[in-house]
């Protein structure tokens, strides 16, 4: 199996929806074609990667460093036994030349490739990826469904209380039980009235809503925060802190005592090991959001469970952030605790493929061939006119 060429775009994912720290109105994504020699049902095997929302398009990163280490890479550096492509080899060959730490945005530039390294893989094997997860990795068991909540409740301009209770209304209809919306960009009593009109939709049950900081609080401002919201049980307070101090999530963590949840902006094993070690989180109540598309990929994120294993913490307290078909087939294939859904922003990216049909915050993924981008027409409409790039054109 030889990489015979790779091509990447740009596409705006911009919206007017703002959470506690940014606007996404010049937000972009990178998207990648890594195209090879493997044919199969009688066309040549491509995969398909992105980077998640959040962090822009790396598009300088992925031209200047990391597509032409992968290029350039000796064909049989990087299979496997049987002649396909191996990622964690491939993941070598990208990082080659990298110095330790300083994770940055390199670390999304790899995550684009690393996930078009895995959709090929599966689709040379003819299989879903979450059954070659299941396989490889988790003895063959794969979860059945997977638990999804609907990731929304953003600032927009003139949205008021009662158009915030008509979103979570339309996650309900949608099939979600659970829904999450954010919170830290207003006065805390202004959210406490949002919080309040929420759990109205959710039918007054806290473990149906969960809140998302976005890291805006300072300890004092986190404090105050999980002070007013303790006594909604909400399923969890996300991000209420910077995601690197460490210490401020310990310190928190000794006074609210329901479940805390972060790691969307944590791109390491590394950094991972150091939230676990230093952040005074819980393994039987608290949430780890590591995002597989944003974290250098499967490969590294394969690392950060050994880690986390080794550290006392189940799987099923990973629920990845980003809301994409990749940690959803990861999700399933390994056995996480569940994964975020964007049924309404950051299209065409958000949701999953269209035969998945969400029933009590449940969803089934279909037997499709690799990631199963094929599956969602909207988000194959962005990708397939990188095939007319194909070296064989």
């Amino acid at each position: 199996m030889r990489i015979t060429g790779i091509v990447d775009i740009v596409v705006p994912i911009s919206s007017s929806i703002r959470n506690a720290y940014i606007d996404f109105s010049q937000m972009t994504a990178s998207v990648v074609a890594i195209f090879t020699d493997v044919v199969r049902d009688g066309r040549p095997v491509v995969g398909f990667g992105f980077n998640s929302n959040g962090r822009y398009a790396p598009q300088g990163l992925l031209r200047e460093r990391f597509i032409p280490r992968l290029k350039a890479a000796k064909p049989e550096d990087i299979v496997d036994a049987r002649g396909l492509v191996d990622p964690a080899k491939a993941w070598d060959a990208m990082m080659r030349n990298e110095k330790p730490g300083g994770h940055g945005e390199r670390s999304v530039a790899v995550g684009v490739l690393d996930m078009a390294l895995w959709d090929a893989l599966a689709k040379a094997e003819g299989v879903p990826l979450w059954r070659l997860l299941a396989d490889r990795y988790n003895n063959g068991q794969a979860d059945k469904t997977a638990w999804v909540y609907a990731a929304g409740g953003y600032y927009y301009p003139d949205k008021d209380i009662s158009a915030l209770q008509d979103e979570m209304k339309g996650y309900l209809d949608l099939g979600y039980s659970c829904v999450k919306m954010k919170i830290g960009g207003v006065q805390l009593a202004d959210d406490i009235k949002r919080i309040e009109a929420a759990l109205k939709v959710v039918g007054g049950k806290g473990e149906n809503l969960c809140v998302d900081v976005n890291g805006r609080y300072d300890l004092d401002q986190a404090l105050a925060c999980g002070d007013a919201i303790a006594p909604y049980n909400l399923r969890w307070y996300e991000e209420p802190l910077d995601p690197l101090d460490y210490l401020l999530h310990a310190a928190l963590a000794t006074r609210y005592l329901a479940p805390l949840a972060t790691g969307e902006n944590l791109f390491s094993m590394q950094d991972a090991r150091n939230l676990v070690r230093h952040g005074g989180l819980r393994p039987d109540r608290d949430w780890l959001q590591f995002d597989p598309a944003l974290s250098y990929g499967l490969v590294e994120y394969l690392r950060t469970l050994d880690m986390l294993a080794a550290h006392g913490w189940s799987r099923r307290r990973c629920v990845p952030h980003g809301g994409h078909q990749f940690a959803l087939n990861i999700a399933v294939g390994l056995g996480l605790g569940g994964n975020e859904s964007y049924p309404q922003v950051f299209a065409p990216f958000g949701g999953f493929a269209d035969t998945c049909a969400v029933k009590d915050s449940r969803v089934t993924l279909p037997e499709v061939p690799g990631v199963g981008f094929e599956a969602k027409n909207a988000l194959y409409a962005v990708m397939k006119p990188l095939l007319e790039q194909s070296p064989r054109n």
